[in-house]
């Protein structure tokens, strides 16, 4: 049997909201969209892992922007994804959501962050909500008899 351990959520952005849009910078410049932090307890410092699920809302403005996707546990990159974003001439609103999973979490408190870059020079996409990031931390029940 599995237990949930901890669980938290943010959500920056409710719904779309141009008003509150904001360009995502050219790499190396990143843009941080979300953070949480999550608390592994000693006893359930192995056979664990942390379930991470993230949403986000794009517009794109200008040619076709890929965009990059990086989650990190305590600065170190865990997770990486990339997603295409057209502009006006055809799409234009995105949801892009991930999920990863990041197993065998030593104990302890650990900050989750998401961060997003365009790699496409010439192009530009703006995050205009919704947003949102959630981490459910489970681990085996080694106090359960079965």
């Amino acid at each position: 049997m599995f237990r949930i351990v901890d669980y938290q959520a943010t959500e920056p952005l409710r719904k779309i909201d141009e008003t509150k849009a904001f360009t995502i910078p050219q790499s190396p410049k990143k843009v941080k969209l979300a953070d949480l932090q999550v608390h592994i307890p000693k006893k359930h410092a192995r056979e664990n892992h942390v379930e991470l699920i993230f949403t986000v809302g794009i517009k794109g403005i200008t040619g076709i922007a890929q965009i990059v996707f990086r989650v990190f546990r305590d600065d170190q990159e865990i997770f990486v994804a990339q997603q295409g974003i057209e502009s006006a001439d055809s799409e234009q609103f995105y949801i892009v959501t991930f999920q990863a999973i990041d197993t065998n979490v030593k104990a302890g408190s650990h900050k989750y962050r998401v961060t997003a870059e365009n790699i496409t020079p010439g192009t530009t996409a703006a995050v205009v909500g919704p947003l949102s990031f959630s981490a459910l931390a489970i681990a085996k029940d080694h106090d359960r008899h079965e």
